[in-house]
């Protein structure tokens, strides 16, 4: 299970250390695609493969199923880590998530985010806000 909050910066090529406590877990290869909410998603080899089964059941005949399949695999790398601890994340996912500098990695039950820090930041405090008000809509979830 993934889990806990990390900083570290991007450099201008697009390598970002994945922090240790992060790194057995992911494996030597994983998989980093865009994510919701303006983050990036990563995922182990094993979740990856598990999501592809689901997402290759999504009915073609629908609009939004071809959408977000398409949207989702379209920026997908498969990424290996080096010996610097570092993944080098395509310029295509940078974008996406407006990852420059700063950058924070999260661990989110079965996957990891990257966010721009100050995207993150946002994030939390808007959250923060209205937790209490979520955390009651939890119960239809069976929480």
């Amino acid at each position: 299970m993934f889990m806990g909050e990390f900083q570290h910066n991007i450099d201008a090529k697009g390598r970002l250390i994945v922090p240790s406590k992060l790194r057995e877990q992911l494996g030597e290869k994983f998989v980093v695609t865009r994510g919701m909410d303006g983050c990036l998603f990563g995922y182990p080899m094993t979740q990856w493969n598990e999501l592809e089964e689901k997402l290759n059941e999504m009915p073609l005949s629908k609009k939004d199923a071809r959408a977000f399949v398409r949207f989702f695999y379209s920026a997908a790398t498969e990424c290996e880590i080096d010996k610097q601890g570092r993944i080098n994340i395509p310029a295509t996912l940078r974008g996406h998530a407006d990852l420059e500098k700063e950058c924070v990695i999260i661990g989110v039950a079965n996957r990891i985010e990257i966010w721009n820090e100050t995207r993150w930041r946002e994030f939390t405090i808007e959250t923060e806000a209205s937790f209490d008000d979520i955390a009651e809509t939890m119960v239809d979830f069976g929480f």
